[in-house]
């Protein structure tokens, strides 16, 4: 891929400053609000079934993370997508957690069925277990055994350009190494580092602001590569900030930090992207 598209992704979420209604895990929704803010959009809470179609009625875009479900933001779900999905709103679903229980499964299935999604975004225990493929899910973090590495790189990256013809739209795996396919295209992105997956919510903050990347670029593929490429650079940027007896704390504030400094010639500079 020439990533000289992906700086202008990020510089066209600046310019249209999209706001984005976030129905999130209310373990990370102040982390995900402060990571839309720092790209430059805007976003906006809202779970209440008699509240959110008039709230994504204003939004562009349209984050559903069923993280932390209970009935009532399920019912909330379904009110927004469908209004969102009406109103040709960018949709993104994270599957948090799917294939650890019933209702985890059959909520994302019944939201990726129902309102088509022009993006998901999980990891690969989660896609497997949405795909109907054999997963080893762990709560929300995606098993060793199902994890993309160099080894089963082309059988992973064949498995989720599948499932992006299947379900007729582009899938985003997260991990260590993370691969993106809109069924005809698909690339591996090598940039994070570890200490991401040890603090709570950066796959939350991700889906938060993708909707942001999608809802101000035409080409969702690119969007979501520039989007999740930006913010593997961004934890290396905090990593590379971190000394002394500088923990996990410092380590996601320095992360909000590098959110908000990024420029799109920076994202060119440092994607490292791979076509498959």
């Amino acid at each position: 891929m020439n990533t000289e598209g992906l700086g202008t992704c990020l510089d066209n979420v600046r310019k249209a400053s999209p706001l984005v209604h976030c129905i999130t895990n209310y373990v990370t929704v102040n982390d995900c609000a402060n990571a839309v803010l720092a790209i430059g959009a805007s976003p906006i809470m809202s779970d209440e079934p008699d509240d959110v179609e008039d709230i994504t009625s204003i939004c562009a875009g349209l984050d559903l993370n069923i993280g932390t479900l209970n009935h009532r933001s399920i019912s909330g779900m379904d009110h927004a997508a469908a209004k969102a999905a009406s109103l040709g709103h960018a949709i993104v679903l994270d599957p948090v957690g799917t294939g650890a229980s019933k209702l985890r499964t059959e909520t994302a299935k019944h939201l990726l069925d129902t309102y088509h999604p022009q993006l998901v975004r999980g990891n690969m225990s989660e896609i497997r277990a949405l795909g109907g493929a054999s997963a080893s899910t762990r709560g929300v973090d995606v098993s060793a055994a199902d994890a993309a590495t160099e080894e089963n790189l082309s059988e992973a990256a064949a498995f989720v350009a599948g499932l992006a013809k299947a379900w007729k739209c582009t899938v985003a795996v997260t991990g260590a190494i993370d691969i993106v396919s809109d069924g005809t295209r698909t690339s591996a992105i090598r940039n994070g580092v570890s200490l991401m997956g040890r603090i709570t919510g950066t796959g939350c903050m991700l889906s938060a602001m993708l909707p942001a990347f999608l809802a101000a670029n035409d080409d969702v593929y690119v969007a979501s590569v520039a989007g999740i490429s930006m913010m593997g650079i961004c934890g290396e940027k905090a990593r590379s900030r971190m000394a002394g007896e500088d923990g996990t704390g410092s380590f996601c504030t320095y992360l909000i930090d590098a959110l908000s400094n990024i420029q799109g010639k920076e994202l060119v500079a440092s994607a490292k992207v791979a076509d498959l």
